[in-house]
């Protein structure tokens, strides 16, 4: 198994270069990948920012990763948690924070807008807001 960049993620998803877009295809075709939480976090920002993906784009350019069986996803249910929480309005950093947090005893933040919409989900760990 190797581990692949967001770069090579970013261009199987969107083939603006045919060339790398093929050459992303055929390794994620052809081998066991894994996928670090930091990769999909800097995708969901490249495609969403740079790409101008909408919120159901993002979604389901994720859900299409995460159906691929070659692909190993670091903390896989934190990140669907966060796809899931995204789904619902929340911002995806925001969310993948929060969902890696789950173990802990809750997660302070400066930011009210993370604080309103974790309110609003009771999975959610609780959200101090200082």
């Amino acid at each position: 198994m190797i581990a692949i960049d967001t770069n090579v993620l970013v261009r199987f998803l969107t083939n603006d270069s045919p060339a790398q877009g093929a050459a992303a295809k055929q390794l994620i075709d052809s081998q066991q990948l894994w996928i670090s939480k930091t990769v999909v976090l800097e995708t969901e920002w490249v495609i969403r920012g740079v790409y101008r993906m909408d919120r159901n784009a993002v979604d389901t350019a994720f859900r299409q990763l995460l159906g691929l069986t070659r692909l190993t996803f670091e903390d896989r249910p934190q990140v669907l948690q966060a796809l899931s929480w995204f789904r619902s309005g929340m911002d995806f950093a925001d969310a993948l924070h929060l969902a890696s947090s789950a173990s802990v005893n809750g997660f302070a933040t400066f930011d009210r807008g993370l604080a309103k919409t974790a309110a609003t989900i009771p999975e959610a760990p609780e959200v101090l807001r200082l």
